[in-house]
This record gives structure tokens, sequence and C-alpha cells, in this order.
């Protein structure tokens, strides 16, 4: 069983503005939401209910918004980064928080991810495996459309934004605490300790379900869509 999860919330969000310009990238609306609020949402309908949130630049809203944790049914306690770590460090001091003392296994989430993907297939798939690491794999999504031609280079039909014959690391993983001594005091997880786990415990996880990384205005458009509609409509 996991319980618990680190976020991390420090972003700016630049690529956001003007949407960011009195948040973080994380608690910017989506459909009424913050980012934040959504993927919490989400994390608790999977049997999440402890969360640790990295935070950095203008703490001060997330920890306005979400408090303890207790108007929302969760516990939460907060890494603050006086000084930006990089994923790997946030992750490692998260770590450290005694909200998850005594937990064997955590989920670790970029905090700009909405989805309904099923986290608690993934889960399993981590336990009944072993696995030091496992890695949400999602669909490589063209953000443009495709022009099909044929050997003559005639134009023979038009494809918007297909799904790709690839698979893109969902910024959503499961951390066995083995790994907690492997990450950088400061540095990138990926690049640092990935490197370092054994091929036959770092296991990836595919999911076709619904995940937009909202990094951009578009992004934060087609999530909308899909959270008011059930469908997206690209922009």
């Amino acid at each position: 069983m996991v319980k618990s999860a680190i976020i991390l919330a420090g972003g700016k969000g630049e690529r956001l503005r003007p949407y960011t310009n009195d948040r973080p990238k994380v608690m910017v609306e989506v459909a009424g939401k913050p980012i934040l609020a959504w993927q919490i949402e989400w994390l608790k309908a999977h049997g999440i209910t402890k969360f640790i949130l990295t935070v950095s630049y203008m703490h001060e809203v997330v920890q306005e918004y979400f408090g303890d944790g207790s108007k929302f049914g969760i516990e939460v306690d907060y890494s603050i980064e006086e000084t930006p770590l990089g994923r790997g460090g946030g992750i490692k001091k998260a770590f450290q928080s005694p909200l998850i003392a005594g937990e064997d296994n955590v989920v670790v989430c970029n905090g700009d991810i909405i989805t309904k993907l099923n986290l608690t297939n993934m889960i399993n798939n981590h336990l009944d495996k072993k696995a030091l690491v496992s890695l949400l794999l999602v669909p490589y999504i063209s953000r443009w459309g495709v022009v099909k031609v044929d050997e003559q280079n005639q134009i023979t039909g038009f494809e918007e934004k297909p799904k790709l014959p690839y698979w893109i690391n969902g910024g959503i993983y499961l951390f066995n605490k083995e790994v907690e001594p492997m990450l950088p005091e400061m540095g990138d997880h990926e690049k640092e300790t990935f490197p370092k786990i054994p091929k036959e415990k770092f296991l990836g996880f595919k999911d076709e379900g619904f995940w937009r990384a909202v990094d951009v205005v578009k992004d934060k458009s087609e999530a909308e869509s899909f959270l008011e509609t059930g469908k997206v409509e690209f922009s």
C-alpha cells in the first residue's frame, strides 16, 4: 500500500505568464482550480493521503491555499527550498519529512501535471515486481498536425496532432526508500540517480489515458477542455 506523495511544486512557470505573475506555476487555475489541486484530488482518489510539497518561488501562495491539508481530508507538509536544489535535491530533502517516516514506497510527481491515468495499476505493478523505481510512460503526441504524402509526393491527407510511435517520461514516479541515498543533494534525479538503478529494478509503466504537463497556455486550454467536457480540443 502506498499512501504518500512528494510533489515538486517550486517552479516559476515563466512560459505561462501572465498567469504566473502573482503565483507559482502549480497554482495557475485550470477549469476553476489550481493545477496542484487537481493533482492532489487525483492522487487522493488512488489512496494517497500524505503529501510533501517541495516549494520555493512564492511558496506562501501554496501554503495559504492548502494549509495543513485538513480541509481537503489529507495531511500536508512543506519542504521549503530557500535555494533551488534541482528536482533530485528537492526529492532528497522531502524524504526527510517526518510525514513519510517509515514509508517503503512513495509517489513522486512533477507538480504541473493534470491526468486521469490509473495510478492504482501502476502502484500494484511497482509493488508486485519489487521495483526500486517505476516511471510513467505516456504516448508522444505531436504538437503539430502531419501531412501524408505518397511516393510521388502527392498529398493524400492530413492528421491533426497524431500519436507517434514513441513513449515519453510522464513525470510521475514511484520510488522505493532505498533510492533516497542515491539522490543528489543538489541536481537532477534523471541525470544523477537513474543511471545508478539496476535495470531489472527500473520499470516503465505505459498508460494511454489523458495526461497533460501544463507548460504553456496552449496546454492549459487543452487541459481545461478535457476537464470540462471529457474530450481534448486541440488549440
